[in-house]
């Protein structure tokens, strides 16, 4: 497990380059197994005196290397597995770089590689240095020319960032296209595209009346079901300007949809790459979901035109800078679309499944991390989805005015720049004269804070106090926390549930409160409160805590029916139903909280016609993961009986309502979230209720009813679900995106042959070990959904994910690296799963194993 590739990288260690480069020519003469590049880049040294060049660059053969048009001495440079040193080379020049690249067998999916026949890059994080010799580091940024030629039959599309400036024919039925982007950029925003493809064209016009030509380029015949991803990159290109007055900055701007992607989307300047999943959808084949994540994801890659391209990082060290400021935007651009309410939900949910649970492992990390070997590891829920909390945590510091000014600042100030975190918060100190150093915690600082709240309530004076106290568990390198700045909305119901309009201290009276607790612990006192309220102090979730609050059963339904916040109605009903799964001896303790929780639940679907979305939230129960985490040593197997059988006495409970909703058409996608939550309940009654579910498959108008009925049935414990699997398989089997959510229902259903099906699916034909949704869709959806079966006792779910991790290492090590992640919470089971997990773990270690993998599992066994 020695591998010199893998050297730590510290940020203490980071230093300015040497040299700036004062531009880049690239020429590509496109061939599926000797692609010929050829990088002409002038250099420039920063300072007066000699100083050597390192230039990365591995993965290709060298044809030629020339220093000012004559050929590089043997002794004037070294040349190794990790690039090209030029010892001692003059102030300014220019190298010459002749490289052969084999994108056809490139199944590491970084750099040049081939997709279904066709060309595309992926450059972010270290991609770049498998093209050509360069500076691969994202402070170093120039301009780019870059001119593209291939056969016109079977390349009559060649695409690279920012404007196209050529293009014509040559000899040999071959042609090319040039491209010219006229803002600086790293090395990792470079892209291209070549191939044949259908394209769907728009056009949108800025506030300053520029016309911007819009494409989506995907397979042949697929071309109406980009027709929404267009739509969407429209919205946001109007939202952006609405809100934050970013306008395009360029001609035009494509979108290139490709079926091998180890990520969601890349927003090259100008020339976004995206995973097809997130193009691809019709009413026919996808569902609410899909349509939601496009409109997300093409919104996410477009706002980092701003926030990512323009401004970009100064180090890797500082990737929260574009990706969760950019994460934020896109989760406000998200709840402008659909409901804001519903929206903020889904955030909370994927933050507490993906980001505490890391937060709580050996994976645990700053924000801002202090050190990595493979910055690809660290494209993590504390990156994106813990960094845009961090950003809202900032709103809430400097409030809505000042932050709004902070971020136009932010853009005017830092404009065309490689910037750090410090950079950015200067911004908001500048706006709000406000000292921030306090708030820099939030990126240094890993681990989920925890707030402990408690309130006494002195009648002859009508006085409350509410104190609340905060800690962060240790994480690994980080034993002691500092006291973080965590804002608190506050707000007091009464026993009616009426709101109560209280005065802190010396304020004014009011029904909210919003404070900042910047120390260990601190206490508010309320006056004007007669009698002994019911606190929120997480309004909105208004930071990313854990909060421990005492409140009683009776205290949350008042919460759950009555507060004014939906984030804390919601979460009241999650908390009661979280609850009674956890309580101690089983479900027998809980039985009066189960009732009660029913008839609660029932006043929300009593309510659904305003909002059936929210709706829908409220009726989807806490999960089998969110029990794990909140257990101290958990058993699955005890936990999901547990939640099997509250789940069983709601659904008993509101059957009727239930039925009706599952038999009734549903007319909108709120409708259908909320059909879709009724089915996955009338699931916990078992085989009794598989005929229903499977006459709603057989019905099902929709994708997302379908897709909801068939996860139904494999949950209820009947035969029928094979049944329905083979209706599918029929249909939909010469599509590969709906076949992932095949191969998905499958991995993900709680049934007792969930490994034997999983083992038997990686056999199937429709299998194929190198495309990565389609290895998400089993082994990741096994593992994270199927946790029950993951965890199993006998370690066979281990073993599972261990043998599929080490097949998909040997040619894609960035994707075999996130698929090892699950393990990540293995030291909180009982002894004899540890060492089941362990023995896996170390089974991926043996024998030739990728940085990025070795990475994970030595951190995960640290």
């Amino acid at each position: 497990m020695n591998d010199p590739s893998a050297a730590t990288v510290r940020l203490s260690d980071y230093r300015p380059p040497t040299h700036d480069v004062l531009g880049i020519e690239l020429r590509f003469e496109l061939a599926l197994h000797a692609t010929v590049v050829t990088a002409v880049t002038r250099f420039q040294r920063r300072g007066t005196a000699p100083a050597p060049l390192f230039l990365h660059g591995e993965g290709f053969t060298v044809r030629s290397l020339r220093l000012d048009g004559a050929p590089l001495a043997a002794d004037a440079a070294t040349h190794d597995s990790r690039g090209l040193t030029l010892h001692s080379p003059p102030a300014e020049f220019t190298l010459e770089a002749v490289t052969v690249l084999d994108p056809a067998n490139n199944t590491s999916l970084e750099g040049l590689y081939t997709s279904g026949g066709r060309f595309c890059t992926q450059c972010e994080a270290e991609g770049f240095r498998h093209i050509t010799f360069a500076m691969d580091r994202p402070d170093v940024m120039t301009r780019y020319h870059v001119r593209i030629e291939a056969d016109r039959a079977a390349f009559p599309t060649l695409l690279s960032n920012g404007n196209q400036v050529g293009a014509g024919e040559l000899p040999g039925g071959r042609h090319f296209a040039e491209w010219h982007d006229p803002h600086k950029k790293p090395t990792y925003l470079f892209a291209l595209a070549a191939g044949t493809y259908e394209t769907i064209r728009g056009e949108f016009t800025t506030r300053s009346g520029k016309r911007v030509a819009l494409s989506v380029h995907v397979d042949p015949g697929e071309g109406s079901r980009a027709q929404f991803a267009l739509d969407s990159l429209v919205r946001a290109m109007r939202w952006d300007e609405d809100t934050w007055k970013r306008e395009y900055d360029l001609g035009e701007f494509h979108i290139v949809a490709v079926r091998d992607f180890n990520f969601g989307a890349m927003e090259n300047k100008g020339l976004n790459i995206f995973n097809s999943a997130y193009v691809l959808a019709d009413d026919e084949s996808a569902t609410d979901g899909d349509y939601e994540a496009i409109e997300a994801v093409v919104g996410h890659e477009y706002f980092h035109n701003w926030t990512g391209n323009r401004i970009t990082c100064r180090d890797w060290f500082q990737l929260s800078l574009k990706e969760g400021l950019t994460v934020f935007r896109e989760q406000e651009f998200s709840a402008d679309m659909r409901s804001r309410p519903v929206q903020r939900i889904k955030d909370v949910r994927r933050l507490r499944l993906r980001q505490f649970a890391e937060d709580a492992g050996p994976l645990a990390h700053a924000v801002r991390p202090a050190s990595y070997r493979k910055i690809d590891n660290f494209y993590t829920a504390t990156v994106y989805e813990k960094g845009a909390e961090v950003i809202r945590v900032l709103r809430e510091v400097v409030g809505e005015r000042a932050f709004a000014d902070g971020m136009q600042l932010y853009f005017v100030r830092r404009d065309g720049t490689a910037s750090t975190v410090e950079d950015f918060v200067a911004c908001f100190a500048d706006a709000s004269s406000r000292d921030l150093s306090h708030f820099l915690r939030w990126y240094e600082q890993a681990g989920t804070p925890h707030l402990h709240v408690r309130g006494t309530h002195d009648a002859a004076s009508g006085t409350y106090v509410l104190t609340v106290r905060q800690s962060t568990p240790a994480t690994p390198g980080q034993p002691q926390k500092a006291p973080l700045v965590i804002p608190l909305r506050i707000g007091l119901l009464g026993a009616n549930g009426r709101p109560a309009v209280a005065r802190l201290t010396d304020g004014a009276a009011a029904e909210e409160h919003r404070v900042l607790l910047t120390t260990d612990v601190a206490s508010y006192r309320f006056t004007g409160v007669p009698a002994a309220p019911i606190p929120t102090v997480l309004r909105g979730f208004c930071a990313p805590v854990t909060v421990d609050d005492g409140l009683a059963p009776a205290e949350r339904l008042v919460q759950m029916a009555h507060d004014p916040d939906p984030f804390t109605r919601w979460n009241a009903g999650q908390t009661l139903a979280r609850d009674a799964m956890l309580a101690t001896g089983g479900v027998e303790l809980a039985a009066v909280t189960i009732g009660d929780l029913g008839n609660a639940l029932r006043a929300e679907l009593q309510r659904a016609a305003a909002d059936p979305a929210f709706a829908a939230t409220a009726m989807r129960l806490p999960d089998l993961p969110e029990l794990l985490q909140a257990t101290e040593r958990p058993d699955p197997d005890r936990l999901g009986d547990a939640r099997d059988a509250v789940r069983r006495g709601i659904a008993t409970a509101l059957r009727a309502e239930l039925v009706a909703i599952v038999d009734r058409p549903a007319p909108d996608s709120g409708g259908r979230h909320l059909k879709a939550a009724a089915l996955d309940l009338l699931a916990a009654l078992g085989t009794a209720e598989e005929e229903r579910l499977h006459r709603a498959f057989a019905t099902a108008a929709t994708m997302s009813e379908s897709l909801a009925s068939i996860e139904a049935l494999g949950a209820c414990g009947g035969a029928r679900f094979d049944a329905a699997l083979c209706t599918f398989h029929a249909r939909w089997h010469e599509r590969p995106l709906v076949l992932d959510k095949w191969f998905s229902a499958q991995a993900g259903a709680p049934r007792p042959d969930a490994l034997a099906r999983v083992q038997t699916l990686r056999h199937h034909p429709d299998f194929d070990l190198r495309t990565p949704n389609r290895v998400r869709a089993l082994a990741s959806a096994f593992a994270t959904r199927n946790v029950r079966a993951f965890h199993a006792k006998d370690g066979s779910g281990y073993r599972f994910l261990a043998d599929v991790v080490r097949a998909v290492d040997r040619q894609n090590p960035a994707a075999a690296a996130r698929l090892a992640l699950p393990f990540e919470s293995w030291r909180r089971f009982d002894e004899e799963r540890q060492r089941h997990a362990r023995a896996a773990l170390e089974s991926i270690a043996t024998g030739e194993l990728s940085a990025n993998s070795r990475e994970v599992v030595e951190r995960t066994l640290a």
